[in-house]
């Protein structure tokens, strides 16, 4: 008969054979600057408050299961007081969460236990105000299990986030209302990756026919919803949040609330040249700044959706 001894030690080596892979840590800082930014393609600019000096912020990517260590610097020329939200963190919104000081810098750490695609964002009051002038960003979680046949590897990846434009001095009374819009902001800019709709726009998305192109698509928007369509085309999947187990498939429109986000698989014709365009479809916000236009060609840039350039700047 086995010892006991045996016996605990075969448990053990079970148990170690089958346990999960711890994640890694992951280090990421950001810096609050006030300054001012183009906000479409003719180059008119605006005061802007970001991470880092753009909008959206740096895309911060991890895996499930990752420890993200975070600090938060706010630049000591800066005049208001900033704070960081992940929404892919489970912490203390009177702690982690908390705001600091022009010339302060705030440190905490959180795991990825969810993947998806996260809005990050100020949380310093007011919010509507921190939030319209353009301080949100994208975590992406990728699942700790990889692609698979039910969220399969992608050809190309963009990072589309839609933000409001108000115009300059607008109360914060009267962003609650909505008043003072003036139109929707796509990575920083009204018609961003538009040529169509706006003949100053330098920029599109690309791909080759017959690609995947995965869109992480993120609402950023204070008070209206994004009602997303592809034109001259259909979602062959949509994943709720990013999830991978939150998946539908063969999807016209598909609506994210503000302060959410969720990733759209568009697969492209085989054979042939197409444009689609990825539309917020109220027109209100459409022909406002929120069209971005994917041009599907066998020139396609191989450098676009793949690396740094899954957001294009």
């Amino acid at each position: 008969m086995q010892s006991v001894t045996g016996l605990l030690q075969a448990f053990l080596l079970s148990a170690l054979l089958v346990a999960p892979a711890f994640g890694e840590t992951v280090k990421v800082s950001m810096t609050v600057k006030e300054i001012d930014l183009p906000v479409d393609n003719t180059g008119t600019t605006q005061r802007m408050w970001t991470y880092d000096g753009t909008i959206p912020g740096p895309v911060v990517r991890v895996k499930q299961g990752d420890v993200v260590q975070f600090s938060l610097t706010n630049d000591a020329s800066n005049k208001n007081s900033h704070s960081m939200d992940f929404h892919a963190a489970i912490v203390d919104v009177l702690d982690e969460f908390a705001e600091i000081k022009p010339g302060g810098t705030k440190a905490f750490e959180f795991e990825a236990k969810y993947p998806g695609a996260f809005i990050y964002h100020c949380g310093a009051s007011s919010m509507a105000e921190h939030i319209s002038r353009g301080m949100y960003g994208v975590i992406i979680v990728d699942p700790k299990e990889g692609f698979s046949a039910a969220y399969p590897k992608p050809d190309r990846e963009y990072v589309l986030v839609q933000g409001d434009l108000f115009r300059e001095g607008t109360a914060v009374e009267d962003l609650l209302d909505g008043k003072n819009w003036v139109g929707a902001l796509i990575n920083g800019k009204v018609f961003h990756y538009d040529p169509v709709h706006d003949p100053n726009a330098g920029k599109t998305l690309q791909a080759s026919p017959g690609e995947r192109v995965r869109v992480f698509y993120v609402n950023a928007s204070i008070n209206d919803p994004v009602a997303l369509h592809p034109i001259a085309g259909i979602w062959d999947r949509v994943y709720d949040h990013g999830n991978p187990r939150n998946v539908m498939e063969g999807v016209q429109t598909y609506l994210i609330p503000p302060a959410s986000a969720a990733t759209f698989d568009l697969v492209t014709p085989v054979g042939r040249a197409t444009n689609n365009a990825i539309v917020d479809h109220a027109m209100t916000r459409a022909l406002r700044g929120a069209i971005s236009v994917l041009m599907t060609s066998k020139d396609a840039d191989p450098k676009l959706g793949r690396g740094e350039q899954i957001i294009l700047r």
